[in-house]
């Protein structure tokens, strides 16, 4: 994290996912170029933008899908960043070799480059998230990439549920952590739980930002995916949450959204000064930590 940074414009990207990915990309095309004409500097696209989310079953022609990194979807979106002058984090489906596959966010940085990507490292297998069936967990680590603009962080949807990761990928020295996302609700169970789970999904992020004292940004698609009488209501509420914790900006549950906002890591060296986390952290007491449970066994 350099000193003395300017502020910076983030774009989240809020997007409904079809079932052509050549629409998909065309789309998130035009709004990465919608974003960078508002003055976003850095922007994300949701979790496996590309598709529908294609997670709900087990199909192993789905395979046919993914893409190695670099290939088509990297050159498409560095284009655009290029063009934009913008970075840009994209989430795709990785094929890294035959039988091994990733869920992978990519940065891009203004002149098009690779700077880098994280492979997703918590792996979810709940209803219609069978996620372990298609991606390998990641053996990157944790990750946080120095950009023109911004020293970003990328995770990715189910690891937003995890202070482990969003510590360490803010001890890395990022500005914003992005957490590409795809989550829902069960039709059935939105009218008991949906306002709880959505405001759990929230309140953790934002939990992540006070605690780490930095900004962090979920990106969510929006519509239902999946059969007519099931499937998944994906419920946007994209937001961007500054180093207290505040949302900054909200995006709406059903509409294809580009928030735009500024972020000063003024606030960032201000917040870290007041509420110095970091600096009180017990560093010689948490070895523990990497036990599984602390039953003895």
């Amino acid at each position: 994290m350099r000193a003395n940074r300017p502020p910076f414009r983030v774009g989240l990207i809020q997007m409904r996912c079809s079932a052509d990915p050549d629409d998909n990309l065309r789309r998130a095309s035009e709004m990465l170029r919608d974003a960078a004409s508002k003055g976003v500097q850095v922007a994300c696209l949701p979790e496996l933008f590309l598709t529908p989310y294609f997670c709900q079953t087990e199909d192993a022609a789905v395979f046919d899908l993914a893409e190695p990194i670099p290939g088509p979807t990297t050159e498409a979106l560095a284009k655009v960043a290029r063009e934009a002058k913008m970075t840009v984090v994209g989430s795709i489906f990785e094929r890294r070799t035959a039988g091994v596959y990733h869920n992978t966010a990519v940065v891009l940085d203004v002149d098009g480059s690779l700077v880098g990507r994280y492979r997703k490292m918590h792996i979810p297998d709940d209803p219609l998230y069978y996620e372990k069936y298609y991606f390998t967990p990641g053996d990157l680590g944790f990750k946080s990439f120095e950009t023109k603009h911004a020293r970003v962080g990328t995770l990715v949807c189910w690891d937003q549920w995890y202070p482990e990761a969003a510590r360490l990928t803010a001890l890395q020295g990022s500005e914003v952590l992005f957490y590409p996302t795809a989550i829902g609700w069960h039709p059935s169970e939105k009218a008991e739980f949906g306002e709880a789970q959505a405001s759990a999904w929230e309140t953790m992020q934002r939990a992540h930002a006070i605690a780490n004292g930095v900004f962090v940004g979920a990106i969510n698609r929006i519509g239902h995916e999946g059969a007519a009488d099931g499937g998944i209501e994906f419920w946007g509420g994209s937001f961007l949450a500054d180093p207290f914790g505040r949302v900054l900006a909200r995006a709406s549950r059903d509409r294809e959204e580009i928030l735009v906002v500024e972020c000063d890591p003024r606030l960032q060296e201000e917040t870290r000064r007041n509420w110095p986390f970091l600096r009180d952290r017990r560093i010689d007491a948490y070895a523990p930590i990497t036990q599984r449970f602390l039953d003895g066994s």
